[in-house]
């Protein structure tokens, strides 16, 4: 099978971001943020309370409804050698996450583990009445015990940190369990929030309603990969991390219905519908499905095809699917990497945070506006837009001529 991905230098994609635009906190409210439009080549600054206004009419926002988890869990040896379990995902990965989270008594994650040289093949690890142990040390497979009836998602409660952002260099606050959270996450499973969607308060949902913008909901827990910066040359080359991805038979009938304008809230919304048409193409040409989950490659996307489906073929394809192995839900795990070059299939605009250089989020604006998004980040940083997750908003509309 061959391939056509672009030969994309990620050194295309570096710009100059200062420690002082990176937002460390919050603002007081949610939708005090400032909010940079851009369409049809032209930039205008707005606020974020005002988005109702700048949306086309008939217009789709499709939210990411995953929730953070406490991810971080600090542990000691008995001789107080300190050890911290970052959560990255179950290795059970063929239900959602967000059913994991319910086990009992026991649950296995992989997990990046901080000052792994220090507990050996064989040790126990106690916190309270849970214990932790190794079930495969080099892949970082870890399984945790415990005797009281509580729910995985109860227990992290207990003894988890929120784990922000490493470029925030600070430790997490009582304040951030609140606002690292959209007001609609419902889902858990995520170790980073889908941080286009902390800017909605419920007044900007209600603005919403008045005049009738349709909302839809799919799910990506979003991974500890979205932060690693590409360190390849050549884009196509970077190891893109795979997060698991959840919709419903609701949602892809809603999709099929909609006949306006799609506007993804977020990467992650953006990487789940694109995900989401591969998984009917998927279906489609009769790829294998093993142990009841599909993996999406990279490659996938950009493979030669004498036949490229629809959009409502491959809807159709999952829905069929999931009709006739009789189940609720899609699930699948993605690497899809969007690029420029790649054709967007669920997207006229969307909702998005300001994002690091050199970072496939950043490759992916790309795919979108051009070469338009270095007018769009010079001119953030002029005007005192504050960046990453905690920083402020845009609006960007596909580019006609991409």
């Amino acid at each position: 099978m061959s391939f056509q991905m672009p030969n994309i230098s990620i050194q295309a994609f570096d710009y100059p971001l200062p420690e002082s635009k990176i937002a460390q906190f919050p603002l007081a409210n949610r939708h005090d943020s400032k909010l940079l439009v851009y369409q049809d080549g032209k930039i205008k600054h707005e606020a974020f309370r005002q988005l109702a206004n700048q949306l086309p009419k008939n217009a789709l926002l499709i939210f990411n409804n995953t929730k953070v988890i406490p991810a971080r869990i600090p542990l000691f040896k008995e001789n107080g050698v300190a050890i911290e379990l970052f959560l990255l995902h179950p290795i059970s990965n063929s239900a959602p996450t967000e059913q994991l989270m319910e086990s009992r008594g026991e649950t296995s994650w992989e997990c990046l583990v901080g000052n792994k040289k220090r507990w050996k093949e064989g040790d126990i690890l106690y916190k309270g009445d849970l214990t932790f142990s190794w079930i495969d040390r080099e892949r970082n497979h870890i399984r945790i015990s415990w005797d009281k009836n509580k729910s995985f998602a109860q227990i992290l409660e207990e003894i988890g940190k929120i784990p922000l952002p490493p470029y925030m260099e600070r430790q997490a606050q009582v304040s951030d369990a609140e606002r690292y959270q959209t007001l609609f996450s419902e889902k858990p499973g995520a170790v980073a929030a889908p941080t286009a969607s902390l800017h909605f308060s419920d007044e900007v949902l209600a603005d919403l309603d008045q005049i009738n913008i349709q909302k839809a909901y799919l799910t990506l827990h979003v991974g500890a990969g979205t932060f690693l910066p590409v360190k390849e040359e050549d884009v196509s080359n970077h190891p893109m991390h795979r997060e698991q991805i959840v919709f419903t038979p609701a949602l892809i009938e809603t999709l099929k219905a909609h006949l306006g304008p799609f506007i993804p809230v977020g990467t992650t919304s953006l990487r789940a519908l694109e995900s989401l048409y591969w998984s009917g193409v998927w279906l489609i040409e009769k790829r294998p499905i093993e142990n009841g989950v599909m993996v999406l490659p990279k490659e996938f996307a950009y493979e030669e095809r004498s036949y490229i489906p629809s959009v409502q073929d491959a809807l159709d394809a999952v829905l069929q699917f999931l009709k006739e192995e009789n189940r609720n839900y899609w699930v699948a795990e993605t690497e899809l990497l969007i690029m420029p070059g790649y054709t967007l299939h669920f997207c006229d605009g969307i909702v998005t945070n300001f994002h690091q250089p050199k970072s496939t989020l950043l490759v992916l604006i790309a795919s979108l506006i051009g070469d338009d998004w270095r007018r769009v980040y010079d001119t953030a940083l002029a005007n005192d837009y504050r960046f990453l997750s905690y920083g402020d908003s845009s609006l960007l509309f596909k580019k006609k001529d991409i």
